[in-house]
């Protein structure tokens, strides 16, 4: 019986130990403003041209990838594939309408 007494005020004293240390811990983000955000680094990226006279219609985002929507002056559409971790040109992809 007095084994489980000792158990059991060993187990209280880790308790309080183990939640003052979490709430240690979260004052200590909350204070220094969180973890550190991937999103706050520089962001640089080529220029990337789109025909003249052509207008963004729709933009998909995946989460590597952005897709632009193009409406051409002349009447066609394509879809721009931006890589969003160089910020690069992939590809173009003409769209024809079908006969």
């Amino acid at each position: 019986m007095r084994a489980l007494k000792v158990l059991v005020v060993v187990m209280g004293v880790m308790l309080i130990v183990g939640f003052a240390a979490l709430v240690a811990l979260i004052a200590g983000r909350v204070s220094r403003g969180g973890a550190p955000n991937a999103a706050t680094r520089v962001f640089s990226s080529p220029t990337i041209d789109i025909p003249r006279g052509a207008r963004i219609e729709a933009m998909t985002s995946a989460p590597d990838r952005l897709i632009l929507a193009l409406v051409l002056p002349e009447g066609g559409r394509q879809l721009l594939v931006i890589d969003l971790a160089s910020g690069a040109r992939l590809g173009t992809i003409e769209l024809h309408p079908s006969p």
